[in-house]
């Protein structure tokens, strides 16, 4: 086994970013040689005390394959570490203050959900920078936090079924929807509990760059997807 694998082999975000960016620099539709180069797209992820741990890093996993074509930035009220609801902690690159401009916002739930709906300067933030941005999608129980800015007054969402009526508490002109995967109503876009936040994510990956690009994604990521965001078979557990 040579030297360059087993250096490869220590650093396995970076050989997988690779991975995907020659699968994809393989397999891309050819561009006619005077089109443009398509913009580097800034996604912002929300960070407060207490998110869920894999409505984060499972989109930033996704996002972050996309060899340049999407730069990841981490925002919390204040830059530095932020503790999940798990322990682990993530490291916001930016304030609410000096946050950059961000064409794609993501805010996940997680148990710090609820504290965080009484925090009028998140709330303020993502008024602002939901006007701006191309899509604000949301993870889990963050479409409460959407809806409790108001970004989802008369449009289709969903939530985690878990806590489903908190989200909908937050929202009562949001047409909720209680079986749903994801749901995508232009430049909002939410899914359901944790992990659906992944398949969001490619759905959403799918708009932007198209299907070839979403499926290389997926399948050097190893991720077997749902297409189909209507279809949720953790429906059963929403407390009515």
């Amino acid at each position: 086994m040579s030297r360059s694998f087993l250096y490869a082999a220590r650093r396995p975000l970076a050989l997988l970013s690779a991975v995907v960016a020659l699968a994809l620099a393989n397999g891309a539709t050819a561009r006619a040689a005077d089109d443009p180069e398509p913009k580097q797209r800034t996604l912002g992820i929300v960070l407060y005390p207490r998110f869920e741990l894999l409505d984060v890093f499972g989109p930033a996993e996704m996002f972050g394959n996309l060899a340049g074509r999407v730069k990841l930035v981490m925002v919390a009220e204040k830059a530095g570490p932020v503790a999940s609801a798990q322990g682990p902690k993530a490291v916001a690159d930016f304030s609410f203050e000096d946050c950059p401009p961000l064409d794609l916002v993501m805010v996940p739930g997680g148990f710090g959900t609820i504290a965080e709906l009484k925090n009028e300067k998140l709330l303020d933030w993502l008024r602002a920078r939901a006007d701006k941005a191309e899509i604000t999608m949301s993870v889990c129980s963050g479409s409460a936090l959407l809806a409790k800015a108001g970004l989802l007054d008369g449009r289709r969402a969903t939530s985690n079924k878990q806590f489903f009526g908190l989200a909908v508490a937050q929202g009562p002109k949001v047409d909720w929807v209680k079986e749903a995967r994801f749901v995508d109503d232009g430049n909002r876009v939410t899914s359901s509990g944790v992990s659906a936040g992944t398949d969001m994510s490619l759905h959403v990956i799918e708009r932007l760059y198209g299907k070839e690009v979403a499926e290389k994604v997926a399948n050097a990521t190893e991720y077997q997807r749902q297409v189909d965001g209507s279809i949720d078979p953790f429906a059963k557990f929403l407390k009515q």
